[in-house]
């Protein structure tokens, strides 16, 4: 039969689309390759936050005499915290397997090569759609590192099944993943370093709002090296050597295992895309900001789309896609003025709305001011001093335009200043709204009330 819209991919960005297509009246199919339940669930966000709160218990507990309490002799067990994090995973995978099989879907499983405009073969099958979204996630990049491949090394999939603990890793990488997997297994007890391509570590944010981080994993024990050029990999009597450039310094680190954290590739593989007319733009697929491709009646959303691999963007995406793609009217456009950011590491990374240097590169005008969390007072009770909170605004309005938080719970704070964002609100308005003493949140206040005085002035 021909299905009104078929989605291909059955992970965050292709549930939402299915599910926003099936609510406006389309008889919609999803192909999945398997294993059910995307990336997210499977291999991303739940997993590897399960074993970061693993690891930030443990480091807290390590620090039990900094409070006044004796914890005695403690240690990870790594078989144990995997075991604990199956059984979330599992728990998170048997709903999303509920919701993909349930009466509002067709669910075929298999991978889906087009065939043509209008059609995809899966297996034997033949699928025909009258519009097509395109939700395929992403893979591991495979990096033309010299004797990489050949040494072998460990993915973000294998860390996050691992129930030993390697005495020693190289994390290839600087980005979120590269970061807080790097520093679970250095607080797990791995003598990890880290080999960064990128001048900072996470170079999507703002320089300075990343110093905490990189402060903190030295602290640590990690040695973090930073503007490198990999030029070879190779093992020798089961361990593995990197040969890298540090400024204009050859070095080498030596260890057990190698972490390749070099990032993740939209998942285009045997899709023949070139079938279907849709146009492929520096690996990733071209779409609008009606999440269309080039061939009209096929959409796309999530990692094979970009720019932003974030979850919360990729359900956005997906549901644009399916609203557009189920003939929902009026046609829905994509928004990225609220872009949320957040690297889980210790201290957390937050941001909202655009940095201070894509500002300067947009022309977009602005002030700015920061406070630390080593002079506030609940942070300093908590014992969670490293990081600071930046505020942007408008120089003559000050309405907000984007917010900035490096320190403990970064990822929860971070959703007040994208409410005030989202409702267009002014530094004032922040000032206005009660925050109680003593709380993390109160930090705020103080950067929005320099930029206050600064407009009254």
């Amino acid at each position: 039969m021909t299905y009104d819209v078929v989605v291909i991919g059955g992970g965050s960005a292709g549930y939402a689309a299915a599910r926003v297509a099936a609510d406006n009246g389309a008889q919609v199919a999803i192909v999945d390759k398997g294993p059910l339940g995307g990336l997210c669930i499977l291999r991303g966000c739940m997993p590897s936050k399960t074993l970061l709160r693993s690891s930030d218990v443990f480091s807290l507990m390590k620090r039990a005499r900094e409070f006044g309490l004796n914890a005695g002799d403690i240690s990870p067990d790594l078989a144990a915290v995997n075991d604990r994090k199956r059984a979330l995973v599992d728990e998170f995978a048997d709903y999303r397997v509920r919701q993909l099989c349930g009466p509002r879907f067709t669910l075929i499983r298999g991978r889906a090569r087009f065939e043509s405009p209008n059609s995809v073969c899966v297996g034997t099958e033949k699928v025909s759609g009258r519009r097509f979204v395109i939700a395929v996630g992403s893979a591991v990049s495979r990096i033309p590192v010299p004797g990489l491949e050949e040494t072998g090394y460990l993915t973000s999939d294998d860390v996050l099944e691992l129930r030993e603990l390697p005495g020693s890793v190289i994390v290839l990488g600087g980005g979120a993943v590269a970061a807080e997997l790097g520093q679970f297994l250095c607080r797990m007890g791995s003598r990890t370093t880290l080999i960064q391509r990128s001048g900072q570590l996470l170079s999507g944010f703002d320089a300075d709002m990343v110093l905490p981080v990189e402060t903190r994993l030295k602290e640590e024990g990690m040695q973090v090296y930073s503007d490198t050029r990999l030029q070879q990999v190779s093992g020798t009597g089961g361990r593995a050597t990197v040969r890298f450039l540090h400024g204009n310094e050859s070095r080498t680190a030596t260890a057990d295992v190698v972490f390749n954290a070099l990032g993740r590739t939209p998942d285009l593989a045997g899709l023949a895309l070139e079938r279907a007319g849709v146009e492929v733009r520096d690996g990733s697929i071209a779409a609008n900001d009606r999440m269309q491709t080039s061939a009209e009646h096929i959409f796309a959303a999530g990692d094979c789309v970009g720019p932003y691999e974030i979850v919360h963007i990729a359900v956005q995406q997906g549901e644009v896609a399916g609203h557009n793609a189920g003939g929902g009217t009026p046609v829905r456009t994509i928004d990225y003025r609220l872009r949320t950011s957040v690297v889980f590491t210790d201290p957390q990374v937050a941001s909202v709305g655009p940095t201070e240097r894509e500002c300067r590169e947009q022309g977009i005008a602005y002030l700015s001011a920061e406070y630390p969390f080593s002079d506030h007072g609940k942070s300093m009770v908590m014992g969670e001093i490293h990081g600071t909170v930046k505020i942007l605004c408008h120089p003559a309005s000050g309405e907000l335009i984007a917010g900035h938080i490096t320190g403990p719970e970064a990822s929860e704070l971070i959703h007040e200043l994208a409410a005030v964002i989202y409702y267009r609100g002014t530094v004032f308005d922040l000032l206005r709204i009660p925050h109680y003493h003593p709380t993390l949140a109160e930090i705020i206040t103080y950067p929005a009330e320099e930029l206050a005085d600064t407009l009254d002035r």
